[in-house]
């Protein structure tokens, strides 16, 4: 018998719990992976709040998208994982416990340099980071990427992932503090939000304008972006903490002939995640293991004080990931 994260009811951070918890057995194409740690998303304490709810397949009443621990037994099928291998990866929910089951395809190697902590930041992040910017909005070497709320989990993990690219980055945030401590990790260009964002990108793009906006706040940003984007520019929603409706001005969106782009990780088939999975695990793994990569994280700590990490991470403070661990 293990433990879990349990929502006890929707609420503030009070309504979680450790309860027991048993994870069925892997099925066919399945591990069974023993957690020793995972990461606290946005998404969590939306879930928590009762605004998020599971996919259809995941508890929903154990939170947790990402994982990172040792493979404990495997499915029928299975060939290309052995019982102790050292594992991470994205799931619907449900990682948040002392076991979790998963599809083999869509879990990732644990870089060997890393702990299971470091690991456990990397999942969500890294995985949103680079679908979003280099599968979806095509960043390519020599252009320029504006990444809102550089400071967050996606943000560090963009950042990075842009810079190994040959972009020009620059990064916004309502926090000096975070617009420093992102400089010492590469980034070229900062804006401190306090209002509009639009003339400062065109100051640091020579007055062309960002090519590729990642947008982690929502609708409060929409209007701006738009004016911040270079002719031909492409736009992906990641994120709406700051809204999820917004006006849009058509002669713009025709005039520079903008691309708009929503993507979500958390609902996407199977197969798509598994595909997503073995792009990483070829293209971004190499890069931590020879150290051009690291997970940012702001803290660890005991799944028994999960309500006080999740108050760590609604207080907007953090610098990359909260992660927990048993």
């Amino acid at each position: 018998m293990g433990r879990a994260v349990r929502i006890r009811e929707h609420g503030g951070p009070e309504v979680l719990e450790l309860a027991e918890f048993s994870a069925r057995p892997p099925g066919y194409g399945e591990i069974l992976v023993r957690v020793e740690a995972a990461g606290l998303n946005r998404a969590d304490l939306l879930q928590r709040r009762g605004l998020y709810p599971a996919p259809p397949g995941s508890p929903a009443d154990i939170p947790g998208l990402e994982y990172a621990g040792v493979v404990e037994a495997i499915g029928e099928g299975v060939t290309e994982w052995k019982v102790g291998d050292r594992v991470m990866g994205i799931v619907g929910g449900g990682a948040m416990a002392t076991h979790v089951t998963v599809s083999a395809r869509e879990a990732i190697p644990v870089p060997s340099r890393l702990s299971s902590a470091e690991a456990a930041a990397i999942p969500e992040a890294f995985l949103t980071a680079y679908d979003a910017l280099f599968l979806q909005a095509g960043l390519r070497m020599g252009e320029s990427v504006l990444i809102h709320a550089v400071g967050s989990g996606v943000g560090t993990a963009a950042l990075q992932l842009a810079r190994e690219a040959g972009a020009l980055v620059i990064g916004t945030s309502r926090s000096q503090e975070k617009l420093d401590r992102g400089k010492a990790m590469g980034l070229e260009a900062s804006i401190l939000v306090e209002g509009g964002f639009a003339e400062k990108v065109r100051e640091h793009t020579g007055g062309r304008g960002a090519d590729c906006i990642l947008d982690l706040v929502g609708a409060a940003y929409f209007e701006e972006n738009l004016a911040a984007l270079a002719n031909r520019g492409r736009m992906i929603c990641v994120g709406l903490l700051a809204g999820a409706k917004a006006n849009l001005p058509l002669g713009t969106l025709l005039s520079k002939r903008i691309t708009l782009i929503g993507t979500v990780l958390r609902s996407r088939a199977p197969e798509e995640k598994a595909l997503l999975a073995r792009r990483f695990a070829d293209e971004v793994l190499p890069l931590f293991e020879r150290g051009r990569l690291s997970p940012v994280v702001e803290a660890v700590l005991p799944f028994e004080q999960v309500a006080e990490a999740h108050r760590l991470l609604e207080s907007n403070r953090t610098f990359g990931k909260v992660v927990l661990a048993w």
